[in-house]
């Protein structure tokens, strides 16, 4: 009798236990609301709260899952409101059952045991079909998976593809010479003569022909396709010839006036005919349209390319991988199930190629760009979208990603960078364009370009 008691209660605790690793169902009579946070403001909103709202409908009816959005800020004050979350600020706002999130963010959540990891959540059947970099950029150290990718973005060149054609027929440059970062130099540097001279009685007013939204990406992605790093640890490594190289490359345009000397989006430039070209995330496609607006108010009708990132010559093709992820909140089985779901279908093909396809952001999956890319190029009706989805298979199959490391002080060395780069491209700019009234350009550049490169280093050394 006691030996039967024992081996019913054995039974029983296996019972009781095992019970207890499972995930309770979700029930459609009973539906699990979850909140979203996101920064998909603007034109992209409409495309989310549409999608959202047929995930509602639909799969979110049938399983008992309602996705309830309950703030839309920028990044930057989305990432805010996590870190007082994950710092436990006072009046911090309470945590949202998924969110658009950075790695760096995620981290802080993470180390405060804030957000679950996925991997539990997807068979590694089911995660094969991610692109791997996409995932690998969203495991923190521990080696667990807290942010899922879902519109992941890159940079491009945004070439004015009308006027870039008056500027070739005139000179000879093509657009097969934009293919290196030495090439947009040169082209920059004959444009800028090219359009002093069509004013004859005014000297020295060419007009700029290229500028990237992020020096400090443009540096970190040159690095990496030279095979070396810009950071040594959590330093940068500014004393290499292949950051010379890099310096020498982008000073020489932006002193001599080919470069515009710029803190703001590329695409403000463009929109003015102010500048030709530009390195720039993908998702900002959406902000060039079918027209330029002179700054005498005379519109033009253009055309734009979207060709893939440039190298420097020599390097392998790499371009930086933007964008964050999605980042579920520790919370009860059902939530974080029911967030999963929401994950899962947000991230299938067709449903990630609708969002993308609005947005200017790269699908997830292998599947979206050997099975739907085509189709949704064929039908978009956007000429830019199509554009740059094109582009897209290209960077896809020809390219590798860089993934940005991931520290505390990684925003303010870029910001540094950022800063310092502007600020001494500007004071040198206008010391080349005093020399022009004593000396011939050459010596005026060499005068203007001396020690420049030894004072950028002291700045980023001392933190300024």
């Amino acid at each position: 009798m006691k030996k039967k008691y024992i081996i019913w209660t054995v039974l029983l605790l296996s019972v009781l236990l095992s019970g207890c690793g499972q995930t309770k169902g979700l029930n459609p009579k009973s539906p699990v609301t979850i909140t979203l946070w996101h920064n998909f403001g603007g034109q992209m909103q409409a495309t989310m709260d549409e999608q959202i709202g047929e995930f509602n409908a639909t799969i979110g009816k049938e399983k008992g899952v309602i996705v309830s959005v309950t703030s839309i800020s920028s990044s930057a004050a989305l990432q805010e409101k996590l870190t007082m979350i994950a710092r436990g600020d006072p009046g911090a706002p309470e945590m949202p059952d998924i969110t658009t999130c950075y790695p760096a963010t995620a981290m802080l959540l993470a180390d405060k045991g804030l957000l679950a990891p996925m991997d539990g959540y997807f068979t590694d059947a089911e995660l094969m079909d991610y692109l791997p970099r996409f995932l690998e950029e969203g495991r923190l150290p521990d080696g667990k998976l807290y942010v899922f990718p879902f519109a992941k973005s890159t940079e491009v060149l945004f070439l004015n593809q009308t006027l870039f054609e008056r500027f070739s027929s005139a000179t000879g440059v093509t657009a097969d010479s934009l293919a290196t970062f030495e090439g947009i130099a040169d082209a920059a540097t004959q444009y800028y003569r090219w359009t002093d001279q069509q004013t004859p009685d005014i000297s020295n007013d060419g007009k700029a022909f290229y500028t990237a939204d992020s020096f400090f990406n443009l540096a970190q992605v040159g690095m990496e396709q030279m095979g070396t790093s810009l950071f040594d640890g959590e330093k940068l490594r500014l004393n290499t010839p292949e950051f010379e190289q890099i310096w020498n490359t982008i000073l020489e345009p932006a002193v001599r006036g080919g470069y515009a000397i710029y803190d703001g989006y590329s695409s403000d430039l463009s929109k003015t005919g102010d500048i030709l070209c530009s390195t720039g995330s993908t998702a900002g496609v959406l902000f060039y349209g079918e027209e330029i607006t002179y700054p005498n108010n005379t519109k033009e009708a253009v055309e734009y390319a979207i060709l893939p990132y440039p190298t420097f010559e020599g390097g392998k093709r790499i371009a930086i991988q933007r964008g964050g992820g999605l980042a579920v909140a520790k919370s009860t089985p059902e939530k974080e199930k029911a967030a999963t779901l929401f994950l899962k279908w947000f991230t299938a093909p067709e449903q990630n190629m609708r969002f993308v396809a609005s947005t200017g952001y790269l699908p997830v999956t292998g599947r979206a760009f050997t099975d739907h890319m085509e189709r949704e190029i064929s039908e978009n009706s956007n000429p830019n979208i199509q554009r740059l989805l094109r582009t897209a298979i290209t960077v896809h199959e020809e390219y590798d990603f860089y993934i940005p490391p991931v520290f505390d002080g990684f925003n303010t060395i870029s910001a540094s960078f950022e800063a310092s780069f502007l600020a001494i491209t500007e004071q040198r700019r206008e010391q080349y364009m005093e020399s022009l009234k004593t000396m011939e350009p050459d010596g005026a550049f060499e005068r203007a370009a001396n020690g420049a490169l030894k004072e950028f280093i002291a700045r980023q050394t001392e933190g300024r």
